[in-house]
């Protein structure tokens, strides 16, 4: 049912039907007017051949003069024969005073017993020539035609005079069913052409309008596509008329939009690309405040997911307080400070105008500040240790100095000790600042680093070899009489290989191991180990020391940083070994942490990337060929 009512509607349809319908029309008035002009002509034709003969009505009018007369009567009689018409079905002849004279034929049907109207008049002296079209219905005949025609005693049929009289009157019944039939022939002769050229037109109209609607059909086919965002169909359609100007307009559109479309989308994935990666929160609101677009670094500031978060009102989302005016905020563009989960985020708000200066979207940027506001606390935190660590040295120094200044100088044994503490005071200032040095250097990223191939095993039992000599030396840094053992745990097979800068690495592990002897308590063990944990080569440093607190064990590598302060500066600690240390192992690819429990010692563990390598693994010389 649908394929009809489509069939129905379609272009094709209505031009076929409407080329049809006009050619029945045309066909049928034509054929109407053409069976009308023949049956008029041969009508016309009939009358002329149904009028008396000049000769038969003289004949009859000379019989009329003495109609009584049996022998006048015999002579109109054989007049009437004589007028041999292939029409004609009777001849009545009626004399002045209406009475029936003379007749062609003996049928009584087709003798009228009174005049009618018309015959009357005529008789009457009527001129006027009358031709009387009637249905029989009494005969079943069909079509007759009554000729009716006054007759003069000159024998015509018209007076010679203006009040001359008939004399008698002359009816003539022709049958007009051949006439009628011949019509009726031409009109089937018609009907059958019609058809044959119905048929034939709407064979001719199908195909002319299937030649309009097809390309119509293609054109609509690739508009659709279009419609659905598939650019790739081009018509093959040529030509000179208004259809194929439209087929060209169609491609030269198709290709126009194509290229918006990639440029369109080109765009979209440049802004789609740069919001993704750009480190800032963006988030784009229609007039209303619904959230339109938001990039990734937005929903990581936020904690929602795109799908979440679209639609969704913006205020809801950052959570502005109810003491900043957000209208102000907008007029203003001034940034505002919010506080989202841990996070410190400041707010810029654009609103995006249309030409009529309707704010008709606004544009958010999130701005993570929490690791500035973390760096920015770190360096006054920074600046305010420094500067405490340096006063209390230089107020030692300066102490020591102005009491020399003031006497103590003349004697010499005080004068000594107080120029071994400034000594030992200006020492610890200058590994400060070389330490300081070798931070800034490795913040700026300028720290050279020279990294080799080097077996673990050996360079780590030659540091603990240094250390088990300075341990055992009476004139030793730790010169406070401890008994410290250290432990080894290094196989001497298989040999771990990593890639380090040795020196680097030296200061490294010097630094721990310093750190690790300072805290040991008298009769301590430092155990030293080494293995291979998955892909990785660990060291593991662990004391039986003071340990360090659980809050503390995040900031244990944090610069200035010390689990006991007093201590750690009388032994000459700046405070920021571990920070250095830190920095150099994961320049190195390296990775370092602690693990620690208060009043029972700390663990230091260091992992590098182990190297595989067929000549290592040999014991083959890097020289050899």
């Amino acid at each position: 049912m649908k394929v009809i009512v489509k069939l129905l509607q379609s272009i094709r349809f209505r031009i076929t039907f409407v080329f049809v319908l006009f050619l029945i029309v045309i066909l049928e008035s034509f054929g109407v007017f053409f069976v009308h002009q023949i049956e008029r002509h041969d009508l016309m034709a009939s009358e002329s051949e149904l009028t008396l003969p000049t000769y038969v009505s003289k004949k009859i009018t000379a019989g009329l003069v003495d109609s009584d007369d049996p022998e006048a009567q015999s002579r109109m009689k054989t007049a009437i024969k004589d007028f041999d018409a292939n029409l004609v079905q009777n001849v009545v002849v009626f004399n002045q005073a209406g009475k029936v004279v003379a007749k062609q034929s003996n049928n009584s049907a087709l003798t009228p017993r009174r005049l009618d109207q018309n015959a009357q008049l005529a008789l009457a002296g009527d001129n006027s020539y009358q031709k009387i079209k009637t249905q029989d219905q009494e005969t079943g005949q069909g079509q007759q035609a009554v000729v009716t025609m006054p007759l003069y005693r000159d024998g015509s049929t018209k007076p010679t005079a203006k009040d001359e009289k008939p004399i008698g009157l002359a009816i003539v019944y022709a049958d007009l069913n051949k006439v009628y039939a011949n019509a009726r022939q031409i009109l089937v002769l018609f009907v059958l052409a019609g058809l044959l050229t119905l048929v034939a037109s709407v064979y001719l109209a199908f195909v002319l309008s299937r030649t309009l609607t097809r390309p119509i059909e293609i054109i609509n086919k690739q508009t659709a596509r279009i419609a659905a965002g598939d650019y790739s169909m081009i018509n093959d359609i040529r030509g000179s008329d208004e259809i194929s100007q439209l087929a060209q307009s169609v491609n030269k559109l198709s290709n126009r939009i194509a290229e918006s479309t990639e440029i369109i989308s080109n765009e979209r994935n440049r802004l789609h690309s740069v919001l993704h990666h750009m480190s800032d929160g963006v988030l784009l609101t229609n007039a209303s405040g619904q959230l339109l677009i938001i990039n990734q670094a937005a929903t990581t500031i936020l904690g929602i997911t795109e799908q979440d978060a679209l639609g969704q009102q913006v205020l809801d989302l950052i959570q502005v307080p109810e003491s900043i005016n957000v209208q102000e905020m907008v007029q203003t563009r001034k940034p505002i400070m919010v506080e989202i989960g841990h996070r410190s985020i400041e707010i810029s708000v654009s609103p995006v105008k249309n030409p009529s200066g309707l704010i008709n979207a606004t544009v958010l940027i999130l701005h993570d500040i929490t690791k500035q506001k973390k760096i920015d606390q770190d360096r006054r935190d920074f600046v305010s240790n420094v500067s405490h660590e340096l006063r209390t040295p230089l107020t030692s120094v300066r102490s020591y100095i102005e009491a020399l200044l003031d006497g103590a100088k003349d004697d010499p044994q005080i004068t000594e000790e107080f120029l071994e503490v400034i000594q030992g005071e200006t020492e610890r200032m200058s590994r400060m600042v070389a330490d300081l040095l070798e931070l800034s250097r490795m913040d700026q990223g300028t720290m050279e680093v020279k990294t080799e191939i080097v077996e673990l095993n050996a360079m780590l039992n030659s540091i603990l070899d240094r250390f088990d000599m300075i341990l055992l030396s009476p004139n030793a840094q730790f010169s406070d009489n401890r008994k410290i053992k250290i432990v080894r745990e290094i196989p001497e097979t298989p040999e771990f290989w990593v890639d380090i800068d040795y020196d680097k690495m030296t200061q490294v592990l010097d630094n721990i191991m310093n750190n690790a002897v300072k805290y040991s308590p008298d009769g301590g063990t430092i155990t030293v180990s080494l293995e291979k944990v998955g892909h990785k080569v660990q060291i593991s440093i662990a004391d039986q020391g003071l340990g360090i607190p659980k809050e503390d064990l995040t900031r244990v590598f944090g610069r200035f940083f010390r689990v006991d302060k007093s201590r750690s500066r009388a032994q000459g600690g700046t405070g920021l070994g571990l920070a250095i240390a830190k920095e150099v192992v994961e320049t190195l690819n390296g990775e370092i942490w602690v693990e620690s429990e208060e009043n029972k010692g700390s663990t230091f563990k260091l992992t590098f990337n182990y190297v595989e390598d067929e000549l290592l693994l040999s014991g083959k010389n890097w020289d050899d060929d």
